[in-house]
């Protein structure tokens, strides 16, 4: 039970407020917040709905009964509420869509001045509370959290309780800590998180590693449901990132930054990294494998879906997304190409009023600002298209630079993709590809490759060295095309970010003799 928000409501109750709103999904879990305040006050609980009308709540055999028919308008509920003398609480549930009625919330008005005199409060339970401007005064809004840790935990424990009635349910403490178990549940309602876990221990008999996927995709509804946030599954792990030593070792030390042991350690949530570089050479890879690596929900946050033609509603739709991410918090937010997601912030007055901008600024405070456990990783290609207030410091913790692949490296991504493909590596020579590589980055080699899968499925024939680099000299990489935009790239990083790889690029040390660095 969360004891924070128990106590703030049993306050206000004791402080005889008249109108108390309660805003949540989980109309069950405020319910038994109000039973507990409810007994301890030693008061008697009534309940309204639509359906039912007005019908009191046994608190000793924790029972609803009866129906009253005569009730059910709002009108005369509210006129029974002010008839009763005993000391009491009464839950309306769902009542929100009557507080648009102007006699509704005259009515209210008049109940919530009778009330500040009796030993009486009224509950609102509704998943969404707009309270008018006539009852702003009078009523008080209350957002009951979603479950906590340990909520969560109790209810692991009474869920595996009842189903070791029937079978020997247990968590595999060996393969997986209880605690990474919590903390995939975080941000889902207590039902939905009765239901993945009964599904988990049911189909398996103990809880693993392996459930944690099961927990995180109910999460997956969440964000469907909130059209600016899209939920990425993703398969990919650290093994297929090829190269990039540095950047892997630095997520790799923050993997446990999220545990309640690092918090007592003293150690802060990370806030996130900035990823920029050249196309192709694993930015958006490693926003994807930190995911499977860290088993944290990835988000793909889509700016472009914030903006709408609505007055106000563009801020209103950055305010939702943070929120929706905070949500289902510890959870990595990846925004794709960051500089073009906010571009024109600097021209944004006199091209869309300044909706840009200011959606851009609700951005800024809440990466500055933030306390929840959400890792945002952001990946951009074009530098000089940045806002500077995005990359001075506390926005994000590093800011890492991704150049093209060393030799070792590209040897690194060759193997990858070959036996991603289950190619025999012992007949391909992959020291003469690597050679020849140079310059190119790991999407233009995997291209390559695919080129000669498709040459050599055609002929017939096994895939061999001669028609891999075949397909290599055909294309033309990046790093001639546009040559000009990556040696200005890399002369910005070299004194303004972090490089990724432990080894330069032979086009790196070149750019570097050239300008003297």
């Amino acid at each position: 039970m969360n004891k924070k928000i128990l106590e703030e409501i049993e306050t206000l109750v004791k402080a005889r407020y008249p109108l108390i709103a309660i805003e949540t999904y989980e109309e069950v879990r405020a319910e038994k917040l109000i039973e507990i305040i409810a007994k301890k006050r030693e008061k008697k609980i009534f309940c309204w709905s639509i359906t039912r009308g007005l019908f009191e709540y046994n608190i000793s055999i924790q029972s609803k009964k009866g129906t009253d028919n005569e009730t059910k308008d709002p009108m005369t509920a509210m006129d029974n509420i002010i008839s009763m003398v005993e000391p009491a609480i009464f839950i309306l549930k769902d009542f929100h869509p009557y507080l648009s009625d102007h006699s509704i919330c005259r009515k209210l008005r008049e109940l919530a001045q009778y009330l500040k005199g009796s030993y009486k409060t009224v509950v609102l339970i509704s998943p969404k509370v707009k309270i008018p401007m006539e009852l702003e005064k009078d009523m008080t809004l209350v957002d009951l959290p979603l479950p906590n840790l340990e909520e969560i935990g109790e209810l692991l424990d009474n869920t595996i309780c009842d189903l070791n009635e029937n079978t020997e349910i247990k968590i595999d403490s060996k393969k997986i800590p209880r605690e990474q178990i919590l903390k995939a549940a975080l941000g889902l309602t207590l039902n939905e998180i009765e239901n993945v876990f009964a599904k988990s221990l049911v189909r398996g008999g103990r809880l693993t590693r392996e459930d944690i996927p099961v927990i995180l995709s109910e999460k997956e509804q969440i964000i469907k449901k909130s059209g600016i946030l899209e939920y990425y599954s993703s398969q990919e792990r650290f093994e297929d990132v090829g190269g990039l030593e540095i950047l892997k070792g630095w997520l790799s030390k923050r993997r446990l930054a999220f545990t309640e042991k690092a918090k007592a350690y003293g150690l802060p949530f990370p806030k996130g990294v900035l990823i920029l570089g050249v196309q192709g050479c694993g930015k958006s890879l490693c926003a994807k494998a930190v995911s499977s690596f860290w088993q944290m929900p990835l988000l793909r946050f889509d700016v472009g879906k914030v903006f709408s033609s609505l007055m106000g509603s563009s801020e209103e739709n950055i305010r939702k997304a943070i929120s929706v991410a905070e949500s289902v918090a510890p959870a990595i937010l990846w925004i794709d190409e960051i500089e073009k997601s906010f571009a024109g912030i600097q021209g944004s007055g006199m091209t869309d009023g300044g909706t840009t901008a200011r959606v851009f600024g609700n951005f800024l405070t809440w990466l500055q600002e933030k306390t929840s456990p959400v890792f945002v990783l952001a990946t951009a290609n074009n530098i000089s298209l940045l806002p500077p207030e995005l990359l001075r410091k506390g926005r994000f913790d590093e800011i890492f630079f991704v150049d093209l692949p060393t030799q070792k490296e590209l040897e690194a991504i060759i193997k990858i993709h070959l036996e991603k493909r289950k190619k025999d590596l012992k007949s391909i020579d992959i020291l003469e590809i690597s050679k020849v590589s140079k310059g190119y980055s790991g999407a233009e080699i995997e291209q390559a490759i695919i080129s000669g899968l498709f040459e050599s499925f055609e002929k017939q024939t096994p895939l061999t060295t001669e028609i891999i680099l075949k397909a290599i000299g055909e294309t033309v990489p990046l790093s001639t095309t546009m040559k000009e935009d990556i040696e200005s790239l890399k002369k910005w990083a070299d004194t303004r970010a972090r490089r990724a790889s432990s080894e330069e690029s032979e086009l790196a040390s070149t750019i570097k003799r050239k300008y003297e660095f």
